[in-house]
């Protein structure tokens, strides 16, 4: 066994990798870019070898520091991560050459499968059913364009190195397909150095599922069931659960044995995931083949209680499968949700910034079976850097059954405190709530059709309207109850007495009766405007002001609200709810009915940029007519290139910025007359 690897990445796949290096007594050794000088991996790991300036391309994508660093270190082996030079063929024969082991599948299995359209070729050759498509190099633009109407719209315009969403494209007409072939090559070329793409047909109202592998040197391999991933966004999978709600054990076996065979047909000799695109009929079809280890491999790992990094560890040193898949056994239900620097209440724009507030939630597995997994690789008081990913977490919870490992990641995901930069958690809280997520009923699709016009925060009503009033009140109560007994206007903590509060959530308001103590539970009424109750909820938690998330039961129920003091109330979030909570006596909630509201500046005039990001072009000049939909610039965060466009028609009066530079939120990048 190896004594000393280096992880050839960053992040939480360094720091989970780190994390089994540590278990197994294997020292380890993490690389960094300026950028990264004070990151987790970096801490966490044996040794650290700086490599370069920020820029991927400059440090984390050049081989020969790579093995530079490996030589200064004594390193045996270098574990790739995903991403960066994972699937790059040239590695593992580059560290061959220096007396380094990759662990990884050999250099010849990532040629046939690693390319997504040689893959496709070995795929075809297997008898293995594929999507139709083109998979020869396409040159320009307008060949694209022929190739897509030869095909038929609607079309995946698709990297073929890489994945992760980078390069990928989807097109419903020509113009569609034109522009989606330029920013798709751009990105390829800015991510995997490889700006070739492909063409196929898009399957519409699929699903996204995938086989994992396990192959060794010695011919062996087996898989250990799937994990759906339909729950995509901008071809960004968001959210992956395993088993998947659609598959019977027949079709599972299929796809599992098709998944074998196609990677027999290559010597496949480590962890890899095949992918297919599935019909709601359990139709499936060939997708593509990922030679590394997955984002949401956690899932799986959870499922059948096998160390994926550590397999890939053993292989790579040699060792033989100590399993068949006769011992594969696939125990309850994980869900993993992706937790991303990104804004949901603005089109999921990357946010950048530093973690001022970072508190996850607590990990570890209860007696009866439930299980929280945070993998990550930032910190409190650490930075999210714009040169790199935009994924903060990924939170992973495990049950006997579907619909409780859902339950445990929406209490986990209202637990998980961030604050300094913008995040998806709001988002995430929101589809574990809803009816159709909880039913199964999946497509990659699914954030589109039911997010037609983006997210927004749901308003709350019916019980949690009733949860966030009690919560709020109870809150407010009990810093009354403290100051009263700091002020010795109370005498002890068992004393107890009853208030009548309006609660205003947003612009709903709520007459409420608060009664309790500081110890014991907390009893609040909710009351019409004429003071009748209607219903009252017993409220028990350890809560303590100044503590960022509320924790208690409620009508014995565990409810988890992150709490964030306001004047006269708090912010709350809960379920995907985000939401003022003001909390007044009745002669304050007079006044306040009769309180101006500030009106917002029209800033109507003005492209402002929506993200921090690096301008990459701008399309139009001073004075130009521009009609509505029209492309007026081009801003690069996190290595995605986003198109702005004109929201209406009208005469450029000023451009303020220009191509390279680096912008803030809500800068000016247009002015219009």
């Amino acid at each position: 066994m190896f004594k000393k690897i280096l992880i050839a990445n960053r992040g939480e796949i360094a720091c989970r990798v780190i994390k089994t290096a540590r278990r197994m007594g294997i020292q380890t050794v993490a690389v960094f870019s300026d950028a990264d000088r004070d990151a987790l991996h970096v801490e966490m790991a044996d040794e650290a070898v700086h490599i370069g300036p920020p820029p991927a391309a400059e440090s984390y994508l050049v081989m020969e520091k790579i093995i530079e660093a490996c030589k200064a270190t004594g390193a045996e082996a270098v574990h790739p991560g995903y991403g960066f030079l994972s699937e790059r063929e040239a590695f593992p024969v580059a560290l061959q050459k220096a007396g380094i082991v990759f662990i990884g599948p050999n250099p010849k299995a990532i040629a046939a499968m690693g390319d997504k359209i040689e893959s496709k070729k070995a795929a075809a050759a297997a008898n293995v059913s594929t999507v139709p498509g083109y998979l020869g190099e396409i040159g320009d633009a307008k060949e694209a364009v022929k190739i897509a109407n030869d095909i038929g719209y609607p079309v995946m315009i698709k990297a073929s190195a890489g994945g992760g969403g980078k390069g990928m494209r989807i097109a419903y007409d020509a113009k569609e397909c034109e522009e989606g072939f330029q920013l798709a090559r751009s990105e390829a070329k800015s991510s995997f150095g490889d700006d070739r793409v492909f063409i196929e047909k898009f399957i519409e109202n699929p699903r996204h599922i995938e086989i994992q592998v396990l192959g060794d040197k010695h011919g062996n391999i087996i898989y250990l069931g799937e994990r759906e991933c339909s729950i995509q966004r901008r071809n960004q999978k968001v959210i992956e659960e395993a088993p998947s709600p659609l598959l019977d054990e027949k079709t599972r076996r299929a796809m599992g044995e098709q998944a074998v065979a196609l990677s027999k047909a290559v010597d496949y000799d480590s962890a890899g995931t095949v992918e297919f695109v599935a019909g709601q009929d359990k139709s499936f079809y060939f997708l593509e083949m990922n030679t590394r280890l997955q984002v949401e491999h956690p899932v799986t790992e959870l499922i059948t209680g096998i160390d994926l990094v550590e397999q890939m560890i053993r292989v790579a040193a040699g060792e033989k499968l100590s399993m068949a898949q006769s011992d594969v056994k696939l125990k309850g239900w994980a869900v993993e949700s992706r937790i991303y620097a990104e804004d949901p209440f603005r089109g999921f724009l990357p946010s950048i910034g530093r973690l001022v507030r970072y508190r996850p939630p607590h990990e570890g597995s209860t007696p009866d079976g439930l299980t929280v997994r945070n993998d990550t690789g930032v910190f409190e008081g650490g930075e999210i850097s714009m040169y790199y990913d935009p994924m903060i977490a990924k939170l992973v919870t495990h049950a006997l059954t579907r619909q409780e490992a859902i339950d445990v990641q929406a209490t986990a995901l209202d637990a998980f405190y961030i604050d300094g930069i913008q995040h998806n958690i709001p988002f995430l809280a929101a589809l574990m709530q809803h009816p159709r997520w909880q039913s199964g009923e999946l497509s990659t699709g699914f954030i589109a059709e039911e997010f037609p016009e983006g997210f927004a925060p749901r308003a709350p009503e019916g019980e949690e309207l009733k949860v966030l009033a009690a919560v709020a009140a109870a809150i407010d109560h009990l810093n009354n109850m403290r100051r009263r007994q700091i002020t010795q206007q109370m005498d002890g903590r068992q004393v107890a007495f009853a208030s009548r509060r309006v609660v205003a959530l947003g612009k709903t308001l709520q007459h409420v009766k608060v009664e309790g103590g500081l110890d014991g539970p907390t009893k609040v009424s909710m009351l019409e405007d004429d003071g009748k109750v209607v219903d009252t909820l017993e409220l028990a938690s350890r809560w303590w002001p100044g503590e960022l998330v509320w924790a208690g039961v409620v009508r014995d129920q565990d409810v988890c609200i992150q709490v964030r003091p306001i004047a006269n109330g708090f912010d709350l979030s809960y379920r995907g709810i985000h939401t003022s909570a003001r909390v007044f006596t009745l002669r304050e909630a007079e006044l306040e009915a009769i309180m101006p509201e500030k009106i917002a500046a029209d800033m109507s005039k003005f492209l402002l940029c929506p993200m921090p990001g690096l301008v990459k072009a701008i399309h139009i000049e001073e004075g130009a007519e521009v009609k509505a939909g029209d492309p007026l610039a081009v801003v690069e965060a996190m290595k995605m290139e986003n198109i702005l466009r004109a929201e209406r028609d009208g005469t450029v009066k000023k451009i303020p910025a220009k191509v390279g530079d680096s912008l803030a939120v809500d800068e000016v990048i247009i002015e219009f007359e």
